[in-house]
């Protein structure tokens, strides 16, 4: 197939517009040019000026596909990545089976290839059932198509085992992902230990109990030469600590949520769980240090921890319902709007933060829009105007603080692999 896309703009490395036609045949990128002509083409778009850039990739989802279906699919999750722009998406392996032997992975990849829309790579676990004790088999999981090691949801308690997982994933290439949170003391918290925990009388998660697991792992991380990858990052020590980890060499790489960049726990007005997250919504002095380590490169770039459940699941307050908020349709659009038009970020450093900087930290051939490469690519109508509707997401997942936020910048078309996954009738 040869597809043509007329009067896009592109960002330059100086964050500049530049006017431009791309040329896709097949799967690949084969010709960037001012002005393309061509007659033997499948179809031509008239992109009308708006933004193209590298498909979004985000190394941090929640499909809950197999076991947690009537949360999301793979299918509705993938569609749910593509209407946000997002043409890779890593996905965590706290499913029922979980991935943590070689007929299960095996069964999830076959699952991803009947089902996904757009580029799928799993996690395997770091331990049996996600329970932090035994270690899977990460020589042989290696060797599957998986994108690294993970058992996001619960920190690794022992730190033998997360010395012995380090080591052989260090031997083996694989990152290890880690979810930091020392169970000890986060004594039964379901906010951040500040003043919406007091003021709610509900009990606090202390901000060292992620800290504190992410001090210990860098040295770890130091003595064994393992690529070690910190999710979620929401504290303003945790970012200190990866910042002087980072100092020392040591081969650490972090990442943040939207929802920690734009939201405090000020926002949580009363007991409603659309706030619930782990890590939770912290402090505005923890807010601002997350910024400011993104902006200076301790923090690499943005992933948005997408986590859907039930509506019925949500409305239990903030007690008993689970952690976590929807994320992929909303990304750009909030931090578009709330970081980019308020002169907090440059276009450019967004864009990179979903694009480039994830699949350089990772090896992956993607996030480049240039000749000669993969056709992964978002057009974004950075004009357009919307309110966010949650009801209108096609995730499964309507669980969002974000519902009625009115938001600029809007994903229009989607293309990954060559091929289009979403595709708005922007032509009016």
């Amino acid at each position: 197939m040869k597809l043509l896309l007329k009067n896009t703009r592109t960002l330059t490395e100086n964050g500049e517009f530049e006017a431009c036609d791309v040329l896709i045949v097949e799967n690949m990128v084969q010709t960037i040019s001012s002005f393309i002509e061509i007659e033997d083409v499948d179809r031509i778009i008239d992109c009308q000026e708006r933004l193209l850039v590298p498909g979004f990739i985000d190394v941090h989802i929640h499909l809950r596909e197999p076991g947690g279906e009537h949360k999301e699919t793979i299918k509705t999750g993938t569609k749910a990545a593509a209407r946000g722009g997002f043409t890779t998406v890593c996905a965590m392996p706290n499913t029922n089976p979980v991935p943590d032997k070689l007929e299960t992975v095996q069964q999830l990849l076959e699952r991803i290839k009947n089902d996904a829309l757009v580029r799928v790579l799993p996690y395997a676990a770091i331990t049996k059932g996600l329970k932090g004790e035994e270690l899977t088999n990460i020589d042989q999981l290696s060797k599957l198509d998986i994108f690294g090691f993970t058992d996001d949801g619960v920190g690794i308690q022992a730190a033998d085992a997360m010395y012995r997982a380090m080591q052989l994933a260090a031997q083996n290439g694989k990152a290890i992902v880690a979810h930091c949170e020392d169970n000890s003391i986060v004594y039964g918290g379901v906010v951040h230990d500040g003043a919406v925990s007091k003021r709610l009388d509900l009990p606090g998660i202390p901000s060292l109990s992620e800290s504190v697991q992410i001090a210990r792992d860098v040295l770890l991380a130091e003595a064994t030469g393992c690529h070690y990858h910190v999710c979620h990052v929401s504290t303003k020590e945790s970012v200190r600590v990866i910042r002087d980890a980072k100092k020392a060499g040591i081969k650490v790489t972090a990442e943040v949520t939207p929802h920690h960049l734009l939201l405090s726990e000020d926002a949580i007005e009363q007991d409603d769980a659309n706030f619930k997250m782990n890590p939770p919504l912290r402090s505005k002095e923890d807010q601002d240090a997350l910024l400011e380590g993104l902006l200076e490169g301790t923090i690499d770039f943005i992933a948005t921890d997408h986590a859907p459940h039930s509506s019925d699941e949500k409305a239990q307050g903030m007690l008993h319902a689970p952690f976590g908020i929807v994320g992929l349709e909303t990304a750009f659009p909030l931090l578009y709007t709330y970081l980019v038009k308020q002169n907090k970020i440059t276009l450019k450093q967004l864009v990179d933060w979903l694009t480039i900087k994830p699949a350089s930290i990772f090896g992956l051939p993607y996030g480049k829009l240039a000749a000669n490469v993969v056709a992964d690519l978002t057009l974004i109508d950075v004009e357009r105007e919307m309110n966010i509707d949650k009801h209108t997401f096609y995730s499964k997942g309507k669980n969002t603080p974000f519902h009625n936020w009115n938001v600029t910048g809007v994903p229009v078309l989607t293309i990954c692999d060559g091929e289009i996954v979403y595709e708005e009738d922007f032509h009016v």
